[in-house]
């Protein structure tokens, strides 16, 4: 079935990643809007079948696709008329599709490629993909210079704390207070996880995501990358930047100001929220996602996040004070610990050991082009594919 008519004056919206968990809920976004946006590209890595079907739906001028061997069967099953894109630069490429918004939802430092390329086009970045800012960081903020460029962040973290900012001059903040559920294992000390299995580790308590992000949740690492993308996105300094855990997961992050006002968002777990703020912004959506019913809460609790059992976030924290390379060594040796742990080849708890270690082999490295970043990627990748084999054989 077709998407609503488009307005005269509807925003036009490109998405990368458009199959995943982060990709289908911003078109459930846009089918609600009726109408208040169009959207002129699509991209997925793979999934040939749903990215055909959201082309029926949708009629994107453009679809792409990162794996080129399927290019001919999506070329078959898209509508005649319909530009397909394949192979390495495709997904990129959607910054040139006339978009006023891209959405980058690729999963993990895949997504460099479309936040480099979106925000040198000089065209507002909707960010869902931590990764590529993090690893990437140098070479992101010259990108984002460019006149025009700008990054509005869909991690609801991220997002509600730029929703805090409005509130304030920028110049008067005191600090950043990042939220996080604790995932599925808060409370549990480390001896107690030895044996966790990757159903435990995917069973979060209350977001729905893919299983990397899910993974990372649990280990607490998705939290350390917020930290690291907080500082990287508003320019405050890492140790200006706290987090606590808060399970009810209501508040999503606060800003606390020099005076000590505390200007806190909150609202229902519901990643529509986020991404209807960056799609529509400056505006606000009239759908209210997430909306509360105040007289239904009972609690809102807070507490220290425990440093020990969840070492990936004090090894973010770590890599974050460090600069320079240090974080695309973290995200890239949690990448592969991650992938080896959802493979059956890693235990949880080895996840941070693998991290942990290939760290120690860490050597400073100035990232001034993309390259510089691949490489700095590809280096850290082989040392912890060592690192994990020596793991995995213990």
């Amino acid at each position: 079935m077709a998407s609503e008519p488009r307005s005269a004056g509807a925003r036009r919206v490109a998405i990368a990643g458009s199959t995943g968990s982060i990709g289908t809920q911003a078109l459930e976004v846009v089918r609600e809007a009726r109408g208040s946006f169009e959207v002129v590209a699509l991209g997925a890595a793979r999934s040939v079948d749903l990215l055909a079907e959201q082309a029926h739906e949708f009629r994107p001028a453009v679809v792409a696709l990162a794996d080129p061997a399927r290019a001919a069967e999506l070329e078959r099953l898209v509508p005649p008329g319909t530009e397909v894109r394949a192979g390495e630069g495709a997904l990129a490429s959607l910054a040139e599709a006339g978009a006023d918004t891209v959405l980058n939802a690729v999963v993990g430092f895949a997504g460099l490629g479309v936040t480099v390329r979106t925000l040198e086009c000089g065209v507002r970045l909707a960010l869902a993909n931590k990764e590529s800012l993090i690893a990437g960081a140098p070479v992101v903020q010259r990108a984002r210079s460019t006149p025009g460029a700008e990054i509005l962040p869909v991690d609801s973290e991220h997002c509600a704390i730029h929703q805090c900012l409005r509130a304030g001059d920028a110049r008067s903040v005191g600090k950043l207070v990042l939220t996080a559920s604790g995932g599925p294992f808060r409370g549990r000390r480390l001896v107690e996880l030895a044996g966790v299995t990757v159903e435990e580790a995917l069973a979060h308590p209350t977001w729905a995501m893919g299983p990397k992000i899910t993974v990372d949740s649990s280990t607490l690492m998705n939290k350390g990358l917020e930290v690291l993308e907080a500082n990287e996105l508003f320019g405050i300094g890492i140790d200006r930047i706290e987090v606590v855990v808060h399970p009810q997961s209501i508040v999503h992050s606060m800003v606390e100001f020099t005076d000590g006002a505390t200007i806190a968002q909150l609202s229902h777990p519901d990643m529509r929220l986020p991404i209807g703020y960056c799609l529509g912004y400056p505006e606000r959506l009239s759908r209210p996602y997430g909306a509360m019913n105040w007289a239904s809460v009972r609690a809102l609790e807070f507490e220290r996040p425990d440093l020990e059992t969840f070492r990936c976030l004090a090894l973010a924290f770590d890599a974050g004070r460090e600069g320079g390379a240090a974080p695309a060594w973290l995200n890239a040796a949690n990448e592969v610990a991650v992938a080896a742990f959802l493979d059956g080849l890693l235990r949880w708890p080895q996840i941070a050991e693998v991290v942990e270690e290939t760290l120690t082999f860490f050597e400073q490295a100035a990232l001034s082009t993309i390259d510089d970043v691949l490489d700095a990627d590809a280096g850290a990748r082989a040392v912890a594919r060592r690192v994990l084999a020596k793991a995995a054989a213990a």
